[in-house]
Order: C-alpha cells, then sequence, then structure tokens
C-alpha cells in the first residue's frame, strides 16, 4: 500500500469515527508529537486508541475535511479542517510518516 493510500483509510476510518479500522492504520510503537514540544505527547497504540475513543470518536459531529494534501516519499502532509471538536471549527496541518504500510509517526500543526 502506498503511504497516500494508508493515510486516506485513516481519514476515512475517522470520518466514520470507525475506531478499530483507524487503528489498523497506525504501527504498535505510534508516537505523536505536537510541535514546538519536542517529546511526544503520546506514544503507543494503547494510549493513541484510548485517546480516540474517549476524545474523539464519541464526539457526534467529529468530521475532518481534506482541504490540501501533498506527498512526499513515505510523508503524507494533509492540511484538514476538524469540526464537532470545539464550538467551531480549526485547522490543523498533519505530518504522516509511513513505514510497512503503517503511521510510524505524526505531527500535528495547529493553525491557533
Amino acid at each position: 500500500m502506498n503511504p497516500e493510500t494508508v493515510v486516506q483509510r485513516r481519514l476515512d476510518a475517522y470520518n466514520a469515527r470507525d475506531l478499530g479500522a483507524f487503528l489498523a492504520m497506525y504501527s504498535e510503537n505510534i508516537r505523536v508529537f505536537r510541535p514546538p514540544i519536542v517529546e511526544p505527547v503520546m506514544a503507543g497504540k494503547a494510549a493513541f486508541g484510548d485517546f480516540y475513543a474517549t476524545q474523539r470518536f464519541n464526539k457526534e459531529d467529529l468530521h475532518a475535511e481534506l482541504v490540501n494534501r501533498m506527498v512526499v516519499g513515505n510523508r503524507v502532509i494533509d492540511h484538514l479542517r476538524i469540526s464537532g471538536v470545539r464550538g467551531q471549527s480549526f485547522e490543523v496541518a498533519v505530518v504522516y510518516e509511513v513505514v510497512n504500510d503503517l503511521i510510524q509517526y505524526t505531527w500535528f500543526y495547529a493553525a491557533d
């Protein structure tokens, strides 16, 4: 599977709030970063899955709209508009690093 396909399947599962399909796109050792914080804010699939189960997929109006996508080698960069989490929608840029058909690392850059 190419990196763009992995990330698109992740986005589709996110919008369907399908935790199993969503987590299937991630490595057991997923590391999530939110620069400028240097250390991971989440590490490991169990913690990652718990966060999405309790903080995202339980939100009825959750939706991510793909604004733009770039693919550079095994990295996919998505510009997303997220709604259903806060009172107002917000935008993020997310960099996914895909290794062996699984997302190994993500970096989230929030607009605000």
